[in-house]
């Protein structure tokens, strides 16, 4: 296979600090190449370099065996290299068309009058290829996160991509849609595209991937081909030293019933939700998306309004309303989007850790700047919050530091029950075993955590026990003794195991 990309010897820095130094990195045709690293390794840099974003301060680039200098993305995008963003380029008030020919609109002749129904009918033709059947005309926001992406794809193949980059690209899909986008890379690798796959989830790298390289703090560590290494070693390369197990052991007595719920219903879609959990737990709340478990702790959190049912927090019934009322209770809640629900992106580390914790550092309705103080160096030491100062903008800090910061706003609540909904969903592997830790410590100190996780191997490895989810009902509790991935996937695909 011949190169389509070679990346040779790139440096760049931003005010003397070195983001990458003399890295290289090569993708052949037909090739899927994982691109790793923890967060801040410079992977994001090198796209952008790639991509035409950015300018390598030394080095060069070929495309097709042809030096190439990107003075900006349009240059990169004619010579066939396009981008999956994570978060996704779609306009939500426009058809599935528009766009898809969004800046580049078909018209007759220089009248800017738009050749609509041309513009419908490559769109179905582009979107066929892939396998998918969306109506042009359906207004974007209206697709699923995984239809959005196929059009997205659909638009790159559309422009004759040679190159494809994907970012952490199953990030918000489920397993159906996980698995159609698969098809379709299989697909485009067969087509010749190279592919450059970005995701923290290690069992899909192994999955799709045929080469994988590493960078660690801005230098290139390797390149190995998927079937002559392993998950350790990937590791190893990435962090640069052993971490040890995957997940940590759990040895801590697990104590009496923390929490109970019986026949909890949110007139919706919850349906006699009964469960019970105990003092140093980690209850696993498992099923495809869609399935209710975000709902549920919704509406435990009070953040969801509850139709029937009754909640007891350590014997006694307790009446939750409104998520003030679930804070003063001792129930804190870790939600799945950390950028839109979990942080306030533009304040610091202190002001971020401190908004929930406001009556605790206040006296008489004034915040004490050394009580302020205390909290947030207590929260930076204890969960090793990698930050300049309390004062940096949570913003410039990696997903895994944004993550322990909204962990920590709600650790100075000292919560009895924490509820974590997807609590590593973009991290990276060295922060996901520090969030474990984390999780490990709080349990022995008595905390009960509710734990969702679309990562099966995530909720195995830390669940004490499990509840499995489907269609807006529990169909499935099981010991972390007897679970597996088929009885979990068993369970969360319909069929029930009423073993309470």
């Amino acid at each position: 296979m011949n190169d389509l990309i070679e990346m040779k010897n790139i440096s760049k820095s931003f005010s003397n600090v070195k983001v990458l130094e003399n890295v290289s990195f090569s993708l052949k045709e037909g090739e899927v190449h994982a691109l790793m690293g923890e967060n801040g390794a410079g992977k994001s840099t090198l796209i952008k370099i790639l991509t035409g974003i950015y300018t390598a301060d030394t080095g060069s680039i070929y495309v097709n065996g042809q030096e190439v200098k990107f003075s900006g993305p349009k240059d990169a995008e004619k010579m066939g290299i396009s981008v999956i963003h994570q978060e996704l380029n779609i306009i939500p008030q426009l058809s599935v068309a528009e766009n898809m020919f969004l800046g580049r609109d078909l018209c007759y002749g220089k009248s800017g009058i738009l050749r609509t129904s041309e513009m419908k009918k490559k769109t179905r033709e582009y979107l066929e290829k892939l396998g998918i059947s969306i109506n042009p005309d359906e207004i974007a926001e209206n697709l699923s996160v995984g239809q959005q992406q196929m059009v997205e794809i659909a638009r790159a193949i559309s422009l004759d991509t040679r190159v494809l980059i994907m970012d952490e690209p199953t990030a918000a899909l489920t397993d159906r849609e996980i698995e159609t986008l698969f098809n379709v890379m299989n697909d485009l690798r067969r087509q010749g595209v190279g592919i450059i796959y970005i995701s923290h989830r290690m069992e899909e790298i192994f999955a799709i991937c045929d080469r994988i390289s590493v960078l660690r703090d801005g230098h290139f560590i390797g390149t190995e081909n998927i079937d002559e290494t392993n998950l350790e070693a990937i590791v190893q390369m990435m962090v640069g030293r052993q971490i040890g197990g995957r997940f940590p052991e759990r040895s801590h007595g697990i104590g009496e019933e923390s929490l109970r719920v019986e026949n909890l219903s949110n007139g919706k879609f919850l349906k006699n939700i009964s469960f019970s959990a105990r003092r140093g737990e980690i209850l696993g709340i498992a099923g495809l998306m869609g399935s209710g478990r975000t709902e549920l702790v919704r509406t435990l959190f009070g953040a969801d309004k509850k139709a029937s049912g009754k909640v007891f927090l350590f014997g006694k019934e307790i009446h939750i309303r409104k998520p003030e009322q679930a804070i003063a209770a001792g129930i804190a809640f870790v939600t799945e989007d950390r950028k839109q629900e979990g942080l306030v992106l533009d304040l610091s580390v202190r002001e971020n850790i401190s908004i929930p914790n406001l009556a605790a550092i206040s006296k008489s309705g004034v915040v004490s700047e050394r009580l302020e103080r205390e909290l947030t160096g207590d929260m930076i030491k204890k969960l090793n919050i990698k930050t300049k100062d309390a004062e940096q903008i949570v913003k410039s800090l990696s997903g895994g530091n944004q993550q322990k910061v909204v962990i920590g706003k709600w650790l100075g609540i000292k919560p009895k029950i924490l509820i974590l909904d997807e609590p590593t969903r973009g991290v990276d592997i060295g922060a996901k075993k520090e969030i474990y830790n984390i999780m490990n410590q709080l349990t022995a100190e008595g905390v009960t955590i509710l734990m969702i996780s679309s990562e099966l191997p995530e909720i195995l490895g830390m669940s004490d026990r499990i509840i499995v989810m489907h269609e807006g009902k529990i169909t499935a509790i099981m010991n972390k003794e007897e679970a597996t991935q088929e009885s979990i996937m068993y369970a969360a695909t319909g069929g029930e195991k009423n073993d309470r």
